[in-house]
């Protein structure tokens, strides 16, 4: 893969500080690159999977961050669990000072017909995209309350509203992370702090390789524009919903799919 380049320091987000979970691969990979690009300090978190090395990968990106002139902070937490989250969160305002952008990217999926789903598959995806989420958000919120600012974006996707064979326990999870996101946009907007969603089609990830190629061959020519999304295309989406361009969009879901909807 080809690293990003340093860019410009975008205007507004010079020394500001972001906190992207899941950032060690794919998706929070390029959304902390974007950040960094950006001006901004990166605080990401990472967690063990069964069919990749995490850790090696983390190692990488916060390497390539450093590389590139970018203030990182770079640690283990499950996001499933309130107590490291917590944890974890402290130890970034202790390293920088101040937390003022929240992504919410970490999430999994177990594919599968919803009658061959084990208890299992239906917990851990729910816990990971939806607890994780809000244990984040739950962590941050007195911080951002307390400092009268904040943006949050989370990592829906197109599944929440059209969720294909096989994937009851990822739709219904996304699905409630845009009504996580609606909820905490009412309860936080009185202390200034914006909560929105992305919610992208199928993205070049590590986890699209895993999909069988005529199923991605379809999907691109079902979209609109006639192709799938590159990462940094979901990121620069994020990137502009935590600026001052944005400040008064809160509460939404912004579809990021090409017009793969439009269908």
């Amino acid at each position: 893969m080809t690293e990003p380049k340093p860019a410009a320091v975008a205007p507004g987000f010079s020394g500001q500080v972001v906190v992207v979970t899941g950032g060690a691969t794919g998706l929070g990979r390029a959304i902390a690159h974007e950040f960094g690009r950006a001006g901004c300090k990166v605080a990401f978190c990472w967690y063990e999977m069964d069919d990749r090395d995490v850790e090696a990968s983390a190692l990488l990106t916060e390497t390539t961050l450093s590389s590139q002139g970018v203030q990182v902070y770079a640690a283990r937490c499950d996001v499933r669990d309130r107590v490291q989250v917590e944890h974890f969160i402290a130890d970034v305002i202790r390293h920088f000072g101040s937390i003022h952008y929240l992504v919410n990217n970490a999430g999994i999926a177990h594919d599968g017909a919803l009658w061959r789903l084990t208890p299992q598959d239906w917990a851990s995806v729910l816990e990971t995209n939806v607890t994780g989420a809000f244990n984040c958000l739950a962590s941050c919120a007195p911080h951002f309350r307390a400092q009268r600012s904040g943006k949050v974006v989370s990592v829906s996707a197109h599944q929440a509203q059209r969720p294909g064979f096989g994937v009851a326990n990822y739709a219904a999870s996304k699905a409630a992370l845009e009504g996580l996101t609606r909820a905490a946009a009412v309860e936080l907007g009185a202390s200034n702090v914006n909560v929105n969603a992305v919610a992208p089609g199928f993205v070049h990830t590590e986890r699209l390789d895993l999909l069988p190629s005529d199923l991605i061959e379809r999907t691109r020519k079902r979209a609109a524009l006639g192709r799938l999304a590159e990462p940094e295309d979901i990121a620069r989406v994020v990137l502009f919903l935590c600026s001052e361009a944005a400040r008064h969009i809160t509460g939404q879901t912004i579809v990021v799919d090409g017009g793969l909807s439009l269908e």
